[in-house]
């Protein structure tokens, strides 16, 4: 070949090769480490899952997945910072029932539109709630406690982690499926309720297993039943709200990833494949379990319709029920 062709061929080559746009200059999803941001405090339920989930899913991804705890609002701060994130994959939320489907109901000033600027990746894990009653109430089973309510019209109360959370609407929901009347009191916490619930104050609580275990096995709180469709794998002795007849009585809270609007659906479908797998993973499936969860999966589509689903029972409690949880 002339001298002048191949120094030509050269030249042409190295300028494709610096050509924004062309194959040849783009790097394969992920080529630099993962921002995860978790919109609670470090420490907390979320936080907890995401670590165990995420140290998992980065194996698999082929980069590190970091943690970045932006708390503030009930989640929505840090949901807002990945909604008007770069569409690039390399910021990501783990979003909560909480930030996705009840405040969407709750909360008008929401700065987010979940459909319009998010991108749905997977869903991860579930949490079921327990509900616990005092040793001290005269009811062993869901039927002797529906029972008593309706004996003591308003005079049975349940508590909640606060108004609009998922313990309140929990309860709501099972004042309206059991046909009873209680007065909702509204705490800044569980820890709280529990004190009172323990010496008789409060009647009745929804809440994570994993928190209420502790009082179930001191004898300070009896658990009537789980407020899944299937029994704990961890719990297998209590049973459903559902099996004892308050048929498909169904409260969960969902964690799930999402990526900012307009993230390209190839990189959307690496970080679901990554997650997938480390789903799977028998060893993350008990780590889960030991924190009270499930892991799930699935698809982006799944993830989408379930969000769906559970915004527009929350929509049609909170509506019926004439609820202010503002």
């Amino acid at each position: 070949m002339p001298q002048p062709l191949r120094r030509s061929l050269l030249l042409a080559a190295c300028a494709g090769a610096l050509m924004p746009g062309l194959p040849a200059a783009q790097s394969a999803y992920p080529s630099r480490p993962v921002r995860l941001v978790v919109p609670f405090p470090a420490g907390g339920a979320t936080d907890v899952l995401a670590r165990a989930i995420t140290l998992q899913a980065a194996n698999r991804l082929g980069q590190a997945i970091v943690i970045d705890n932006k708390p503030g609002a009930g989640g929505t701060i840090g949901s807002d910072l990945v909604a008007k994130a770069d569409p690039d994959g390399y910021t990501l939320l783990i979003a909560t029932g909480s930030t996705h489907s009840v405040a969407v109901v709750t909360n008008p000033r929401l700065p987010y539109k979940v459909e319009q600027d998010f991108v749905p990746v997977v869903d991860v894990a579930r949490t079921s709630a327990v509900m616990v009653v005092p040793t001290s109430l005269p009811a062993a089973n869901l039927r002797e406690f529906i029972a008593l309510a309706k004996a003591r019209p308003g005079r049975l109360n349940f508590g909640s982690s606060g108004n609009g959370t998922n313990s309140h609407l929990a309860g709501e929901l099972f004042k309206a499926q059991a046909g009873v009347f209680m007065t909702h009191i509204s705490y800044r916490g569980t820890g709280l309720v529990f004190n009172d619930m323990v010496s008789g104050q409060v009647h009745m609580l929804m809440d994570n297993y994993v928190t209420s275990q502790g009082h179930i096995r001191d004898g300070k709180l009896r658990a009537i039943g789980v407020t899944s469709l299937q029994r704990l794998p961890f719990a297998p002795d209590i049973p459903t709200l559902h099996e004892q007849g308050l048929a498909n009585f169904d409260v969960s809270n969902w964690f799930g990833i999402y990526a900012p609007r307009g993230t390209p659906g190839d990189v959307v479908a690496r970080v679901n494949t990554a997650f997938n797998e480390a789903l799977r993973d028998p060893e993350l499936q008990k780590r889960l379990g030991l924190l009270g969860a499930t892991a799930t999966g699935g698809t982006p589509q799944q993830m989408a319709a379930m969000v769906a689903a559970d915004t527009a029972r929350w929509r049609r409690l909170i509506t019926e029920r004439k609820l202010v949880v503002d």
